[in-house]
């Protein structure tokens, strides 16, 4: 089923971008393969898929050693300080900085292992309680001290949309997040390009490419309902 899958989802992703007038290769797609066998990895990337998400450290690094391929790997999960050190040099990409003091201790271990990391600044547009994520008005601010620090380069926002049934709601939180990144990269910051827009996932991600995203992160569509173990 997973290849079907994936043609499912590219089928939807390119007839997104067309609606929108956009181009196909302008959205990069990220198959979220937390919780799931390193075999359903292997099938996804029969397809071409070379982006990858993962919600855990542990994870992320167990399924690296398996896996010895050139990919993509995206920490999409909360980043806690004391696992930034096992991922600094690992991840594509750290779409969850959510804290000044996060974004300096990825500053302070890239620094130490000499490599230089790529993250997004999450934002909670929606203002649900139960996400991470900066509110709107905190963003510019956070971004102005992140872009000082040595090692890190900030390469755009990241949202997680509420859970609905309806996609058209979360439409005004993605168009929210695009507007944000135009105000962003109009202030010319040192060390910051607004050239990611990480949102939507499997249930709104067609509306999400309409309003901008450049990267979607779809599990679920891919690889079928989670099975999370007690």
């Amino acid at each position: 089923m997973i290849k079907e899958n994936v043609a499912e989802v590219e089928a939807r992703i390119q007839a997104a971008c067309e609606r929108a007038g956009r181009r196909r290769e302008e959205v990069t797609l990220i198959a979220v393969s937390k919780t799931k066998p390193v075999s359903d990895i292997y099938e996804v990337m029969e397809t071409g898929i070379k982006d990858y998400g993962e919600n855990k450290v542990q994870e992320m690094c167990d399924k690296m050693e398996v896996i010895r391929q050139p990919l993509n790997w995206h920490m999409i999960g909360h980043l806690q300080r004391n696992k930034v050190k096992y991922i600094v040099d690992k991840a594509a990409l750290i779409h969850s900085v959510d804290s000044l003091r996060l974004a300096q201790q990825i500053s302070q271990e890239a620094q130490k292992k000499g490599v230089e990391s790529d993250i997004l600044i999450e934002v909670n547009v929606a203002e649900e309680e139960s996400k991470f994520g900066l509110s709107t008005e905190e963003v510019i601010q956070m971004v102005e001290e992140i872009s000082k620090l040595p090692s890190v380069h900030i390469k755009g926002l990241m949202t997680v949309a509420p859970f609905t049934d309806n996609p058209e709601e979360n439409r005004p939180y993605f168009r929210n997040l695009k507007q944000l990144a135009v105000d962003i990269a109009e202030k010319n910051i040192d060390n910051v390009t607004m050239s990611v827009l990480s949102m939507g996932m499997t249930g709104d991600y067609e509306v999400a490419i309409e309003e901008g995203a450049t990267m979607v992160r779809v599990g679920t569509g891919i690889f079928g309902a989670r099975i999370y173990s007690k």
